[in-house]
């Protein structure tokens, strides 16, 4: 059955929720992947999901309440990743186990072998559906090579550490903006930045067999590589521009990229994309006539949080926008 939650946690929607056995697993199939579902105390379900899904992954919210085991099939097409929140789980994998406690550990299943999840009573998991196509394309980019196989992956993760807190802040925060009325799901342009930070925090976090080329030091980018990403900024900074995709224009490896900003311009190459979009925000601002409403300029050049905009166009400019409005002629 569907129900309805009050608060922010269940704005998601829909949110499915049912003690029926099979129920939850019509519902996993539906989001997921077809599947065996089995409880092993006796427990009914106290089951769970609120789930939102874009182009490039999907993202639920899931409580099983009971000791519940999954026998999945090859996804075949999709990668899949769960993050702990409470309890624990045992996995298994192609002969690999792994165990996955509360906001310790997270576990990412290949595409092209079974997997079987044992959760606990109280676990509570992300569950993140990652189509196989979106993620490769995604490091392509980055390492500015084709991947042409699909992703050799760890099973087990640390999420604990720094780069694991932050693929854990990252989905959290995808996850409460597309459930958010009027968030980014109504934003392409947004919603890609934040897809595309996801994917580049699990690729950093998992470790997998491109994990050297993406981690390892390496020599900057030369001078007209880092001259070939400016001229796409420039030329259209209102463009949906991951650093992948620079990357990838530049001919180098996103960390090439990175290196070779740094030593020329002295700021990544996404601090110089915001720094344009800001001046095309500011002379827009300058030349508008009438009454101009910042919210709209600032949305139209990729500034979707409105505080955040507010600090980084005082930190440039020496004033927030609506002084910057303020102070334009009227005629």
């Amino acid at each position: 059955m569907t129900g309805e939650g009050t608060g922010a946690e269940l704005d998601a929607r829909p949110f499915l929720v049912t003690r029926d056995l099979e129920e939850a697993r019509h519902f996993i199939t539906d989001v997921y992947i077809p599947h065996n579902l089995q409880t092993r105390d006796g427990r009914a379900l106290d089951f769970k999901l609120r789930y939102l899904a874009s182009e490039r992954l999907t993202v639920g919210h899931l409580v099983y309440g009971a000791d519940a085991e999954l026998l999945v099939p090859p996804m075949l097409d999709c990668y899949h990743m769960n993050l702990t929140l409470s309890g624990q789980t045992m996995v298994s994998q192609n002969g690999r186990w792994a165990a996955t406690r509360a906001k310790q550990s997270g576990v990412f299943f290949r595409p092209d072998d079974p997997f079987t999840v044992r959760w606990s009573p109280e676990a509570v998991q992300y569950a993140v559906k990652l189509p196989r196509r979106p993620l490769e394309a995604h490091l392509s980019k980055l390492v500015n090579r084709p991947v042409e196989r699909p992703i050799a992956f760890d099973l087990g993760f640390d999420l604990a550490s720094p780069t694991g807190q932050s693929l854990l802040a990252a989905v959290d925060y995808l996850r409460c903006e597309l459930s958010r009325p009027g968030g980014i799901s109504e934003m392409p342009l947004a919603r890609d930045q934040l897809e595309s930070l996801v994917l580049t925090q699990l690729l950093l976090t998992v470790p997998n067999a491109f994990t050297e080329l993406l981690t390892a030091p390496c020599r900057p980018a030369q001078r007209g590589k880092v001259q070939r990403a400016i001229e796409m900024i420039e030329a259209n900074p209102r463009a949906e521009l991951s650093l992948g995709d620079l990357a990838a224009a530049a001919g180098v490896t996103a960390r090439q990229l990175q290196r070779g900003f740094k030593e020329t311009v002295g700021v990544s190459p996404m601090a110089y994309l915001r720094a344009v979009r800001l001046d095309r925000v500011h002379a827009e601002l300058q030349e508008g006539t009438g009454v101009v409403s910042v919210t709209d300029v600032a949305m139209r050049w990729g500034f979707f949080h409105l505080s955040r905009f507010a600090q980084q166009y005082r930190q440039r400019f020496g004033q927030l926008p609506s002084e910057t409005v303020r102070q334009v002629p009227r005629g």
